[in-house]
């Protein structure tokens, strides 16, 4: 029988040593009850009352009071640059208009490849290129397209 985590404490509140990691993509953190399976081989059952958003570095608590870290995954994306904060804006707004998952920093915004998209954001004067690194989304309305 797997062990259950019924509940999680967030990265920030935390100075312990988790037992072993689970390593999970962006759509995978976005989790309510789902089995999954720890580095060690260990499968266990999250079964939390309502879905949550896990992050980097956060511990899902196993019933025998175990935790497990959770490492996020590195995803392929593709990075768009600006010329300068107002194209930032720009593209930003391009972007949620299309409802997609984004990362937005400062100097960049990170998106899940899209050739459609990439273009668009190329005519629109952005820099894009292809990256592969974790993958922290806005948590907002939008929701999942395929292209």
């Amino acid at each position: 029988m797997a062990l259950r985590a019924t509940s999680f404490r967030r990265a920030l509140s935390l100075g312990d040593e988790p037992f072993d990691v689970v390593v999970l993509d962006a759509d995978q953190r976005h989790i309510r009850r789902k089995r999954i399976t720890l580095a060690n081989g260990e499968d266990i059952l999250v079964d939390f009352e309502k879905p949550v958003h896990l992050e980097q570095g956060d511990r899902l608590v196993l019933e025998d009071g175990r935790m497990a870290e959770v490492v996020a995954a590195p995803e392929i994306l593709m990075e768009v640059v600006a010329r300068d904060a107002g194209h930032l804006v720009e593209l930003a707004w391009h972007i949620g208009n299309r409802h997609l998952a984004a990362q937005i920093a400062a100097e960049r915004i990170l998106l899940r490849r899209d050739r459609i998209i990439r273009a668009m954001l190329e005519q629109l004067g952005a820099t894009v290129r292809d990256v592969t690194e974790p993958f922290s989304p806005e948590h907002g309305a939008y929701h999942a397209h395929d292209h």
